[in-house]
């Protein structure tokens, strides 16, 4: 199977490549290396350094090589940077991949897999939010990966377009051989932040926000591996090949965590105490986003390998020590 990768060299997206290549796909990453780093692409995976939105260098690829489906990770994924430039966001995450996918589906390629998220549900009125529950959104980050699901959802219903749209939830550790990881400058990931304070890059935790309505004032998130993530949409791409069925799936584990918890599980797991201090709630951020995943795990008999949140915080803080 020939896979096609955008946004490979970023976190999720290095970390699906070398599964797959690890499960005897080939795979092409497309990725402008702006957000995303060269050296977490696989050696065995052809890099095209391009932006998804240049027309001619993407057909150039699609005319080259018959790829038998595309996995579409490129994109900004920070929720208080699209606050303060939502226009860049809908550039990059709507206007930009819709020219691609565009393109992709002009050269036959009919079958997408898509990195959504979790956002589009705001603040759902369920305690786990399942994947027919009405989208919310509460910031623009989120508003513009819900128009791309739209618009595939759209084209699958204009052309013979079959996609697996998968709403990731909180994603967080590293791959166990330490071949992938976050890298990043300016992340609001709270495990990054957190990694980064417990190897000495960042003095304190700027905890956001503590007068939420939940059991200790911090907002719950609902925390996923990224190497379950990353065996999810193997999965997904197999049912795409196989039966060429049309699915929305949540990506979570289904159980929530304050951030609090998170920074108390962390002074476990370090023997020491992450020093944090409290800051104003960030634009944008919700409440509660906890994943009712049973129809992933039910249809396909899946269990999670790595569903336990001091060993996402064990391997992140071992790729910030390695990156250190």
């Amino acid at each position: 199977m020939n896979i096609l990768i955008t946004g490979g060299a970023g976190y999720i997206g290095s970390h699906v490549s070398n599964l797959l290549l690890d499960k005897g796909f080939k795979i092409t990453v497309i990725d402008n290396l702006i957000t995303g780093n060269k050296d977490l692409v696989p050696k065995k995976a052809k890099l095209i350094v391009s932006d998804i939105a240049n027309e001619k260098i993407i057909e150039q690829v699609l005319t080259n090589e018959k790829f038998d489906l595309v996995m579409h990770f490129a994109g900004l994924i920070r929720v208080d940077e699209s606050v303060k430039e939502p226009k860049k966001y809908n550039e990059y995450n709507y206007e930009k991949a819709k020219k691609f996918l565009d393109v992709c589906f002009k050269k036959n390629v009919n079958k997408i897999i898509f990195s959504s998220t979790a956002s589009i549900y705001g603040n759902p009125k369920r305690q786990k939010v399942l994947e027919s529950d009405p989208p919310n959104p509460l910031n623009p980050y989120a508003v513009s990966k819900l128009k791309l699901e739209n618009f595939i959802i759209a084209k699958s219903k204009e052309l013979d377009i079959k996609y697996v749209i998968l709403r990731y939830f909180n994603v967080a550790g590293a791959d166990e051989k330490l071949r992938s990881g976050l890298i990043s400058k300016f992340s609001s990931h709270l495990i990054k932040r957190a990694c980064e304070v417990a190897v000495g890059k960042r003095e304190k935790l700027i905890i956001n926000g503590n007068d939420y309505d939940t059991i200790d004032g911090t907002p719950i998130r609902d925390y996923i591996h990224v190497s379950d993530l990353a065996d999810i949409h193997l999965i997904s791409a197999k049912y795409l090949i196989d039966l060429g069925k049309s699915e929305i799936f949540n990506c979570g584990y289904g159980k929530g965590y304050t951030v609090k918890e998170v920074v108390e599980n962390f002074n476990q797991i370090l023997d020491k105490k992450i020093s944090f201090e409290i800051g104003p709630r960030r634009d944008g951020d919700s409440k509660m986003i906890v994943a009712n995943s049973d129809k992933f795990n039910n249809l396909f008999s899946w269990r999670p390998k790595f569903n336990d949140i001091r060993y996402i915080l064990k391997t992140a803080v071992n790729w910030e020590k390695k990156i250190k």
